[in-house]
């Protein structure tokens, strides 16, 4: 946050530099007309001597306004030069025609009107100047070259520099926009390779997952038809349900990878409500566990409860998983400002065949819980079980 309005001042006071610049470079050119207003050309061709006190306060304020015009250089270059023409031809104001030359050179891109100011700009230095020599001194020659010198300096070099300034600042914008078209580019590219990877999960969570679940619910429901006996009957169809819950769960994760963000259709999310039949469905696969509730239950925000729920729902798989059997307790504390969720369980009763895991359900829990800025803790039991505890802000995330 902190450098982004570093880099807001910084634009701020780069685009009030740039639009003071020609107003202070004017104003200096202005001042140094009036302090040094040389001889008035028109003054020198047609009565041979220069400017009174009159005159100078003319010049003055002749100086000023055309200083002050250099300030639109930037938005009306041509309209400037014509003020500084007229303005050199009354009162050979130097500065201003130095001026007028940079922000020529900066700003007139094309190459005839280009050679028309530079044509005329020199005219203005030199025909002035070899016509006020020879008056003086008889010697046209001698006041061209000093002329062409004067229109070098006073024009050829300003515009140089100008030139320069131009090409320089027409690289940096260049440089500039390609460095925003290759982000853009970049940008793109990434969201296409995440979208053939989400595309390419999905299939293989289609492929390989999906089938192999929809053979298991099929299964199921056969020896639920076909079993000897009640209770055997209810165990496949228990399994039949849970599998078919588990494919309509696959179907919305594939939704969600192959949709573009923010596109999938999603069903609603368990909360704290459905706890009680999670806790029912894993009891009724012969997992014992108990669900007990301490404290007034406050209005949670949703992404506490679906939090919460999803710890007890990963806490419990783990147990059925890895314990065969063990004892398991779900225990919820509302505290003033938090929940405290609880699941333990003891050592398992007899050695079981543990299924297969990622290993990445508690690194999932913990990256959940972060996020709404809760802290979880999982460690083992001195008598061989397990304990997991997680403690929600109830207020939801800080």
């Amino acid at each position: 946050m902190a450098e982004q309005l570093g880099m807001v001042m910084v634009n701020r006071v780069a685009r009030f530099v740039r639009w003071l610049a020609p107003w202070a470079l004017g104003i200096t050119a202005g001042l140094f007309t009036c302090l040094s207003p040389g001889v008035p050309p028109v003054t020198v061709i047609a009565y041979g001597v220069g400017p009174g006190g009159a005159d100078m306060i003319v010049v003055g304020l002749v100086g000023v306004a055309c200083g002050l015009s250099a300030g639109f250089a930037r938005r009306w270059p041509w309209q400037v030069i014509a003020v500084t023409a007229v303005t050199w031809i009354a009162f050979t104001a130097y500065p201003m025609l130095v001026v007028a030359s940079y922000y020529a050179g900066v700003t007139i891109k094309r190459r005839t009107p280009a050679l028309i100011y530079l044509t005329v700009a020199g005219a203005l230095v030199v025909v002035p100047t070899a016509l006020g020599f020879d008056i003086s001194t008889d010697d046209a020659g001698g006041g061209v070259v000093i002329g062409l010198i004067g229109a070098a300096a006073m024009v050829g070099m300003p515009y140089a520099l100008g030139l320069w300034v131009g090409a320089r600042r027409q690289v940096i914008a260049g440089l500039h926009e390609r460095a925003a078209r290759l982000e853009a580019e970049q940008a793109a590219r990434a969201d296409r390779a995440r979208a053939e990877e989400r595309a390419r999960i999905a299939r293989e969570m289609h492929d390989v997952v999906a089938h192999r679940v929809s053979l298991m619910v099929l299964h199921a429901g056969a020896l639920e038809v076909s079993a000897p006996d009640e209770r055997l009957a209810q165990e496949a169809a228990l399994i039949r349900t849970t599998g078919r819950e588990a494919l309509a769960d696959l179907r919305q994760v594939l939704g969600v990878l192959r949709a573009p963000e923010g596109d999938a259709v999603l069903r609603p999310q368990p909360d704290l409500s459905d706890l009680p039949a999670l806790v029912a469905q894993v009891r009724a696969a012969g997992q014992p566990v108990t669900h007990t509730e301490h404290g007034e239950a406050p209005a949670l925000p949703l992404t506490v409860q679906r939090t919460a729920y999803r710890v007890v729902q990963e806490a419990l798989t783990n147990v059925v998983k890895h314990t065969g059997g063990a004892n398991a307790a779900v225990t919820l504390r509302y505290l003033p400002d938090a929940v405290e969720v609880t699941v333990e369980n003891g050592p398992s009763p007899a050695p079981v065949e543990r299924l297969p895991g990622s290993g990445l359900g508690l690194i999932g829990l913990r990256e959940r819980v972060a996020l709404i800025s809760g802290r979880i803790e999982a460690r083992p039991r001195l008598d061989g079980g397990f304990t997991l505890t997680a403690t929600l802000p109830a207020g939801g995330p800080a």
